[in-house]
């Protein structure tokens, strides 16, 4: 039975000395996955690489997050949250110093999609575990998730406009160390955060599980992002590895082919958690969470919420920059609608939870979204004014930002205390997958055309509120009656 505890008189110091660097933490994750889609044109310029790897970076830097997020919940019940926050906060860093100075795309990836993709992933689980630990009043507990989820929808939307303004005057490189100032900031503030005890038994590392888990992710996504060269059917081209021809053109596109590799190795995950649950030993994550039907729909919802914010961004970055024309700044200014519309409507989510239920507002979420891009399909066309883009932009916006919040309270709520550091890897997880899925689907469909506008940037919207619309069907699954249910005692 769910118990809602007073909230204590030091509930408003806890809040100042914790809520702050938890936001400001997801804030800066999620505008590193979205800042670069203004400046992809540029660094490839300046790295005299193709816009495609300038795209792979991007995607690889969501995937490292949704591979490794749940093995970096997992060690917060080991090394501590706070530690691990750190430690995250450290890694991220270091990755956004490495980017600065990078001189090709090789160090770009290393510095920015793996080392700062790893430090996310061990950064981002203690944002809400710590949220759910410290706050033990169900009210005052979703309040704080609104934001810091808010945080990162804004971190996403407002990544275009201050990475355009960044690279438009100073360098893209100059985003990189803003990263690195803010991040040390919040290093600085996070000192005041109290990790509350671990119980005296912690659980063993499931390392195998850890790599399976991996493995699968990244080859489901990897084979994705072979779309935009191979195609969806016959393969476009030869698919070598070295000087060894393993598809020749015409035959099956290596998107199946890496897709049903990383299915394989998820199957294999699968059966490693059930026999060592079998054996009574702690896996990697346990399979009874996802026994929980609300929880299930919530995660899905995640999904496909951040595969539409990051697909839609992607497509209508590389649109402008590519096809109109317009510079880093120009970009950004152009996605500003967006950033009204989650900005708007995630300032008022802590009231809407109130007065609405989860179901209804991720169904309206949707629902708007859909409307949003519908206009801008409608309205935006390769030489239509500027403000042909702004109502679609801020509809989307606007959609994202009603979900956003109600979802992760929605699939929190739906799983006990004890669990919650493995929902929460879960759930951060399946966001950066979706994350990864928009950029390499929608991005896909205008890498592999000839020129991204016309035909190919109407199929890529079109594609992109295909998802949408099923994240419309899925919410109307979410049970009526889906509640908080979580016991209030840490």
């Amino acid at each position: 039975m769910t118990k809602t505890a007073a909230p204590g008189p030091g509930v408003a110091s806890v809040a100042g000395a914790v809520v702050l660097p938890l936001a400001l933490a997801q804030f800066i994750c999620s505008f590193a996955g979205s800042n670069m889609n203004v400046a992809i044109t540029t660094i490839a310029d300046d790295l005299d690489t193709p816009v495609s790897s300038i795209q792979t970076s991007i995607t690889l830097f969501t995937l490292t997050m949704a591979a490794l997020m749940i093995p970096g919940s997992k060690l917060t019940d080991i090394w501590g949250r706070k530690f691990c926050f750190i430690a995250g906060l450290l890694v991220y860093g270091a990755g956004a110093l490495i980017a600065t100075f990078a001189q090709g795309i090789g160090l770009l990836i290393v510095g920015y999609s793996v080392l700062q993709g790893i430090g996310s992933a061990l950064l981002i689980p203690p944002i809400y575990i710590l949220v759910t630990v410290l706050f033990p009043d169900l009210s005052t507990r979703a309040k704080y998730f609104g934001v810091v989820s808010g945080a990162a929808g804004i971190g996403s939307a407002a990544g275009p406009l201050i990475g355009g303004l960044v690279t438009s005057a100073i360098s893209w490189r100059a985003a990189f160390v803003l990263q690195v100032l803010v991040v040390a900031a919040i290093a600085l503030l996070a000192r005041r955060i109290v990790d509350p005890p671990l119980p005296a038994e912690r659980p063993h590392f499931d390392l195998l599980g850890a790599v399976l888990s991996a493995l699968g992710l990244f080859f489901v996504v990897f084979g994705v992002l072979q779309s935009g060269t191979y195609g969806w059917g016959s393969s476009r081209e030869d698919f070598t590895i070295g000087d060894v021809v393993l598809i020749p053109a015409g035959g099956i596109s290596p998107v199946w082919i890496l897709a049903a590799i990383g299915v394989v190795f998820l199957g294999w995950f699968v059966w490693h958690l059930r026999r060592r649950e079998a054996a009574g030993r702690a896996p990697l994550v346990s399979l009874g969470l996802f026994r929980n039907r609300t929880s299930n729909l919530g995660l899905t919802t995640q999904t496909l919420q951040w595969l539409v914010l990051q697909g839609s961004f992607f497509v209508i970055s590389v649109f402008l920059q590519q096809v109109r024309g317009y510079s880093a700044i120009e970009t950004g200014l152009m996605l500003l609608p967006a950033t009204v519309g989650v900005l708007a409507t995630s300032a008022i989510a802590g009231r809407m939870a109130k007065r609405h239920s989860p179901r209804r507002l991720i169904r309206g979420g949707f629902g708007l979204t859909v409307i949003g891009l519908g206009v801008l399909l409608a309205l935006a066309r390769e030489t239509s004014a500027v403000w042909t883009f702004a109502p679609g932009l801020f509809l989307m916006g606007a959609g994202v930002g009603i979900m956003l919040t109600a979802s992760v309270n929605l699939v929190q709520s739906s799983s006990p205390e004890e669990v919650q550091g493995d929902i929460s890897g879960v759930s951060r997880s399946v966001s950066n997958l979706g994350s990864s899925l928009g950029v390499a689907i929608a991005g896909s469909v205008l890498v592999g055309a000839a020129t991204p506008g016309g035909t190919p940037f109407a199929t890529a919207l079109v594609v992109v509120g295909g998802f949408a619309v099923i994240g419309f069907v899925v919410a109307l699954l979410i049970p009526r009656a889906a509640k908080d249910r979580r016991s209030a005692t840490p």
